[in-house]
């Protein structure tokens, strides 16, 4: 067995530069033209260039389009030679429909950032498993570039641009259970993590700091669902736990604190640290772009303290180098 913190190979995409080509798509539910039009204006302000296809606008019962027309969208994102780096324009539902459709080669040999978060998570945590990929659980096109302060910019910069050493925001964090690790950061929309179970497309949660967030989700289903994964022995080897906002998930202070003492009871047999409140995902503002495959360390006592130790990304020249030997 891989001894916790240890470096696995993964495939790290390319970093992105100012003036690159970002790739746009919808693999979930459909796209409302103005807030993709938003979103793309605030990406240009960036500094990068957005680029969609027309289809990305159609509409199919709950579907931006058919299973397929998503699925043939993304492959073409991750082929196109121009586009460095590709973000969800939103959640939803659809994502698992794309699982059976996709030709992971043609993911697997153009490596590139892929950003989401949500029913995203499906994509995030498949490709990271199945193809060793470096995936980003971060801002979305959408719903997070087409409001004000709707990005973290600095872990955005700071994930995207490869940066071997930072320290992810943690100011609106808080403790739940001491303690310091080490392990892969992983993980996502606890609702799909747990839709995952029993299926070939599992999420694999060994020596990892694992990131659990959700949206409307009141203590009771967190309970359940963390209950699930622990049932499923996907909390033994487990050496962290982060949760995130969790919006609305609280109508008073007393069902905020039913929550934590769930999450307490339910990790506390495991020895180790947990902590509650990382903004990424579904956020109130500011949305944290988090590096999944890469090693971290979580650190909680009075304070919470997520530290990624490793880059997400290899510079562009590198890694235009490395698929010449190939």
């Amino acid at each position: 067995m891989q001894q916790p913190g240890t470096p696995i190979p993964r495939i790290k995409p390319p970093a992105l530069q100012h003036g690159d080509t970002v790739g746009i798509v919808a693999t979930a539910s459909p796209i409302k033209k103005d807030l993709l039009d938003a979103g793309c204006k605030s990406l240009e302000q960036m500094g990068y260039r957005p680029f969609f296809l027309p289809s990305i606008l159609e509409s199919d019962l709950y579907f931006a389009g058919s299973a397929q027309r998503r699925a043939r969208e993304l492959e073409e994102m991750f082929v196109r030679d121009e586009v460095k780096a590709i973000v969800c324009a939103r959640g939803g539902y659809g994502s698992n429909h794309l699982l059976s459709e996709l030709d992971l080669k043609n993911i697997i040999e153009h490596p590139k950032i892929f950003m989401g978060y949500s029913d995203a998570t499906t994509l995030l945590t498949w490709f990271a498993n199945a193809a060793q990929m470096i995936t980003f659980h971060g801002p979305m096109l959408a719903k997070d570039f087409g409001r004000p302060d709707g990005i973290d910019v600095a872990s955005w910069q700071a994930a995207t641009s490869g940066r071997p050493e930072w320290e992810v925001p943690c100011d609106s964090a808080t403790a739940i259970l001491p303690g310091m690790a080490e392990g892969i950061l992983y993980g996502g929309c606890l609702s799909m993590l747990a839709a995952s179970l029993g299926t070939p497309y599992a999420i694999r949660t060994e020596d990892t700091i694992l990131f659990l967030e959700d949206v409307n989700v009141k203590p009771y289903q967190v309970d359940r669902m963390l209950m699930q994964l622990k049932l499923a022995g996907k909390l033994e080897q487990v050496r962290g736990i982060i949760f995130g906002e969790m919006p609305d998930y609280a109508s008073t202070p007393e069902e905020a604190q039913k929550l934590q003492e769930a999450v307490k009871r339910l990790t506390g047999d495991l020895g180790i640290p947990v902590a509650f409140g990382l903004r990424s995902g579904h956020v109130s503002r500011s949305n944290i772009t988090l590096p999944l495959g890469v090693r971290a360390r979580l650190k909680v006592d009075r304070q919470v303290a997520l530290t990624v130790l490793e880059a997400a990304c290899v510079s562009q020249n590198l890694a235009a180098s490395a698929e010449k030997r190939i």
